[in-house]
């Protein structure tokens, strides 16, 4: 069972995956240590898992590939299934396709 610590009390050198990110680190494997609960009213408690700084490893460097993927990736969510353009913007997924396209009369 991992350590509990309540929120703003964790010790030093324990981070979230968001906090080692903003370092550049990545937990690289290791199992988590702690757990640090939020308390909310009348709801469970938020839980954040935490990682020691000292095992972290390096953020993997953005490769050609992996960027060429990731804008490949982007470059779909941007795309209209109905008109085939690219919007300049991620398709609301509450909509399935662009604003123009959506509101223009159904014909």
């Amino acid at each position: 069972m991992a350590d509990v610590y309540r929120w703003r009390l964790a010790p030093d050198g324990l981070a979230t995956r968001r906090q080692l990110r903003a370092l550049g680190l990545r937990p690289g494997g290791q199992d988590v240590v702690a757990e640090l609960h939020r308390p909310r009213r009348r709801r469970a408690p938020l839980v954040a898992y935490l990682y020691r700084v000292d095992r972290a490893k390096p953020v993997r460097p953005m490769t050609p590939g992996r960027a060429a993927a990731l804008a490949a990736a982007m470059r779909a969510r941007r795309t209209c299934p109905n008109c085939r353009t690219d919007a300049g913007y991620c398709i609301p997924l509450s909509l399935g396709m662009c604003v123009p396209c959506h509101d223009a009369p159904a014909a």
